[in-house]
């Protein structure tokens, strides 16, 4: 997949009519809340369906689509499904309900969770979408997006088998023409980020759009069974012997020990920490730090803090003395160890490498719990590429949906187009980064300046 697959200026997008099949009940309009959607064409959902908000048949292919805006009534049939299909661990329902309780829900995100089932009831896929503002239009992208590293449908095992030879590309027109059936799922322009080139054993269908290829990429680690032989094959001798000289170095400073955060009080001790330690890295890199933003500091404590999720969620941390040194949160999904944050002290340790010996740490406890992979996510930090040996490429969908929403993709592509051009060209990378960083001192060192005359 390439660049070469889209035009050079955004399309309107056309989708095509729903049409429910005739032994089908044909009802005029489904009631959600208060909320009336005018819904010209739709159908009764099989009775094995939980209730939806949306419902009809797509004309190629014959599936049946439902369409939710509350999470609730889909839980138990999500998470169901979730533990057989092909998918991440951003696919997870708890991941995505509780995204959309501590951050989708303040800044009015609406879900659009799209089903879609063969004519005998079975689910085939789950589609976790998101309506948002963007300025003046709304746009249809991915639910909790921001925070997902991977954008990505569930899909049924042989899912493919059921798209016909036309492809992916049909059922997502007949998915654009429901949405469009209802005024609450309207939207003017389409933007679906980071989306894998495979989900499990099966090619991303949504590839079969024109996407166009992410600025970043992500790594991962095919991990053995021993960690001494993982290491080994992943490092030199020589920087094995500089790294044990890092470690003696840094247990000068006090007693070396890696913690499993169970406790809630020692999961928020760990979890505030990271927090502080993460907001002085990205300030000293000139990038915003996203943890400030009204509900995130929330969002990954009610994970990190839930007793139901101790097997999905991995809050570590590495103290030397009393020393908090490094921290991380992670989670683990079917076979897979998945880093989402990582800090590390910035004082005196720092020069000893707290954070590299943290994630040794990290990937002998992948090891000890069998998982197979160790995902790095999205991000191409050297680092990543020196323990991994797969690399996954993620693709974007971006496209119009109304004349309204013509402009602003028109310049969204444009930015994103500048944007990968810079991080492709590893010269051009290296002097953002240098002005980006210093940028970030400047202003680092502006704000302690001020506050010091306070």
């Amino acid at each position: 997949m390439s660049d070469s697959h889209v035009s050079g200026y955004p399309r309107v997008i056309d989708s095509a009519s729903i049409v429910p099949l005739a032994e089908e009940q044909i009802i005029g309009a489904v009631h959600v809340g208060a909320d009336e959607l005018a819904v010209s064409s739709v159908i009764e959902p099989a009775a094995s369906a939980p209730a939806a908000a949306l419902v009809g048949r797509a004309s190629r292919t014959g599936l049946i689509l439902s369409v939710h805006s509350d999470l609730d009534p889909i839980d138990r049939e999500w998470r169901a499904f979730e533990r057989e299909a092909g998918g991440t661990a951003f696919q997870s329902f708890d991941w995505v309900a509780r995204w959309q309780q501590h951050i989708g829900a303040r800044r009015g995100t609406v879900p659009v969770i799209v089903g879609g089932r063969s004519a005998g009831g079975r689910l085939l896929f789950i589609l976790p979408l998101a309506i948002e503002r963007r300025g003046p239009v709304r746009e249809l992208c991915w639910l909790g997006s921001d925070l997902c590293d991977y954008n990505a449908p569930l899909l049924a095992a042989r899912f493919h088998d059921h798209v016909g030879t036309d492809g992916f590309a049909p059922l997502w027109r007949d998915i654009v023409g429901l949405l469009r059936t209802s005024r609450r799922f309207r939207f003017d322009l389409i933007d679906l980020q980071k989306m894998p080139e495979t989900i499990g054993r099966q090619m991303n269908p949504l590839l079969a759009l024109p996407v166009v290829t992410n600025p970043s990429g992500a790594h991962i680690a095919t991990l053995g069974g021993e960690w001494e032989k993982f290491y080994a094959a992943k490092r030199s001798s020589a920087t094995r012997k500089r790294e044990r000289g890092k470690l003696k170095q840094l247990a000068e400073h006090g007693d070396i020990r890696f913690i499993d955060a169970q406790d809630g009080v020692g999961i928020v001790r760990t979890m505030d920490v990271l927090i502080a330690q993460k907001a002085r890295s990205l300030a000293r890199l000139g990038v915003e730090n996203f943890l400030a933003r009204p509900g995130y500091r929330e969002f990954f404590l009610d994970l990190a803090t839930d007793p139901r999720l101790r097997d999905f969620v991995h809050v570590g941390r590495m103290d030397v003395g009393a020393t908090l040194a490094a921290a991380s949160f992670g989670l683990t999904f079917r076979g897979c160890y998945y880093l989402m944050l990582s800090s590390y002290h910035d004082g005196e340790l720092a020069k000893f490498g707290p954070g590299r010996t943290h994630l040794h740490e990290l990937l002998r406890h992948a090891i000890g719990r069998g998982l197979d992979r160790f995902d790095f996510t999205i991000g191409d930090e050297a680092y990543k590429r020196e323990w991994s040996d797969i690399e996954l490429k993620l693709y974007d969908y971006t496209a119009a949906a109304t004349m309204r929403g013509w402009p602003v993709v028109t310049l969204m592509l444009a930015f994103r187009r500048t944007k990968r051009f810079i991080k492709q060209t590893p010269p051009l990378w290296r002097v953002f980064s240098k002005a980006r960083t210093l940028a970030g001192r400047l202003s680092d060192r502006l704000v302690h300046f001020t506050s010091g005359k306070r």
